[in-house]
């Protein structure tokens, strides 16, 4: 699930649930089954801004007014293979964070083998706010994302509650240069660099796929606040170096290789702790970097955000600027 702009609370089309794409009967009826007495589903409005799942708004009416939920379905075959263990995963997290100070959504119901729905699915509150990809305010929100993943990292998870060790998302046998790549010299060094055996580091607990498309904003470009931070199917056990090697990734695609190398920097001035050790550091970021080698998965959710001059080659270029920084510093 590397690479992704996860689904938030941007409406793509309005209207009836046939309009969503694929058939929901089930799922429906499951949805209207955990409401409240007198509750009724009164709008549906497809959400976007991902491709790992099928997302809807759901507007709830009833006794006690109005609310909204978010219901997340996988409705692609790899994702429906492994939805038990991502929706399982994102169900125990949520549960998890509800009792700490991260905003996340609130746990309604969760069905991940599809035993009653259309396709598995989990259903959880609407949470205020939106994705904000776009260049200005940029470096604002970099600073509110710095010090939003230290409180991340440093939740207290007792032993029985941590989740998996994390998944490495790049292979150097599986490392190609992009068909628009003009470096691939940068390629093939950094595949080099992670075939050797990950460096010891301490364990933190991950989102695991922190990213400017995860995060949703309320207010102003020139004073956002962080409103809710979604997508947690992909939690983790690992070294905080590679969450924040995770979003440097995506800021560099987003504004620019400086706005990539400057996350570190911001983490670690929140009061965040890298590894001390160059090379180590390093080997997180490359590990990571190399993920976003299918420019286009990324470019596709991104320009449905409203980023269209974010081409594949334009993207290309901005990762080998970004590698090639990497080295400079780091290497």
């Amino acid at each position: 699930m590397a690479a992704t702009t996860e689904d938030t609370d941007h409406p793509e089309d309005t209207g009836h649930p046939e309009d969503t794409g694929h058939p929901w009967d089930a799922t429906r009826a499951w949805v209207e089954k955990t409401l409240s007495a007198g509750e009724r589903i009164e709008r549906v409005e497809r959400l976007r801004g991902g491709w790992t799942s099928e997302m809807r708004r759901l507007d709830v009416s009833g006794p006690d007014g109005r609310r909204s939920l978010v219901l997340r379905s996988f409705v692609k075959p790899f994702f429906v293979r492994h939805a038990e263990g991502l929706l399982t995963r994102e169900a125990d997290i949520l549960r998890l964070l509800d009792a700490t100070d991260v905003p996340a959504a609130t746990l309604v119901a969760v069905d991940a083998t599809a035993r009653h729905c259309d396709h598995p699915s989990l259903l959880m509150t609407l949470l205020p706010g939106t994705v904000r990809t776009d260049d200005q305010g940029a470096r604002t929100r970099a600073d509110e994302l710095a010090r939003l993943l230290v409180r991340i990292h440093r939740l207290p998870v007792p032993v029985h509650r941590r989740p998996r060790a994390y998944q490495a998302w790049a292979s150097p046998d599986r490392v190609a240069p992009p068909p628009a790549a003009r470096r691939p010299e940068l390629w093939h060094r950094a595949a080099d660099l992670i075939r050797r055996e990950p460096p010891a580091h301490a364990g933190r607990f991950l989102h695991r796929d922190f990213h400017p498309g995860n995060v949703l904003f309320t207010g102003p470009d020139d004073a956002p606040e962080v409103s809710g931070v979604v997508d947690w199917v992909e939690t983790s056990w690992g070294p905080a170096d590679l969450d924040v090697a995770h979003c440097s990734t995506a800021l560099a695609l987003l504004h620019g290789a400086p706005e990539g190398m400057a996350f570190a920097d911001r983490y670690t001035a929140a009061g965040g702790t890298l590894d001390p050790d160059p090379a180590a550091h390093l080997h997180w970021r490359l590990l990571d970097a190399l993920g976003y080698g299918d420019a286009e998965k990324v470019a596709v959710p991104w320009r449905h955000l409203g980023r269209t001059d974010l081409t594949p080659g334009l993207l290309t270029r901005r990762l080998e600027d970004y590698l090639d920084a990497l080295f400079t510093r780091y290497g």
